[in-house]
């Protein structure tokens, strides 16, 4: 097995920790796992083009484990940190409609990379939830109440408002950079 899908393994296999932590309450650890595994994303990529590394595996895992390791922590924030089920809902919509749709193009051959705006929406979505994992230490592990508390949580209410916006703009922006996709479909 090579670097680059070690990397993508390992991100995998701190999806539990993750999860671990923060339901412990180790908000923290919870950060730096995650930030960790936020780091592979980018290292592995990088990595695999740059050495010539690019293998199957790595082509269907990397993707899954960036989605399983937001997903997750998504999940988490709708019990810990008071996220709106219904927002969680459109980003994991997105993210199922634009996996269905590389399927599709897949299966025609064409490869679909992830452009500018599907990085943007993904690099958004992790400094949220570093930014909420952060957060949660603070009001849980320092018991920081009163204004410094309602400025963070407004500052994480307007890092979700810009998340959704993100993610829904980048699964738009796919959609119709492939509708032709769905004129071929039978």
């Amino acid at each position: 097995m090579n670097l680059p899908n070690k990397l993508t393994t390992a991100r995998v296999v701190m999806i539990p920790l993750f999860l671990a932590a923060l339901y412990y309450s180790c908000w923290m650890a919870a950060f730096v796992i995650f930030a960790l595994a936020s780091i592979t994303d980018a290292l592995d990529g990088h990595i695999a083009r740059s050495r010539g590394l690019i293998t199957d595996f790595g082509k269907f895992m990397d993707p899954l484990a960036d989605k399983l390791l937001v997903t997750a922590a998504l999940i988490a924030f709708v019990e810990l940190l008071n996220v709106p089920g219904w927002v969680v809902f459109l980003i994991i919509a997105r993210e199922l409609a634009i996996t269905g749709l590389r399927t599709i193009a897949a299966g025609k051959g064409i490869v679909m990379a992830a452009d500018k705006w599907g990085k943007v929406k993904t690099v958004s979505q992790m400094v949220w939830i570093c930014y909420g994992l952060l957060m949660g230490f603070c009001f849980y592990g320092l018991s920081i109440r009163g204004s410094e508390a309602w400025g963070m949580y407004l500052a994480f209410q307007i890092g979700m408002a810009v998340v959704l916006c993100t993610t829904l703009f980048s699964g738009g922006n796919y959609l119709w950079k492939n509708r032709d996709l769905f004129s071929q479909m039978k």
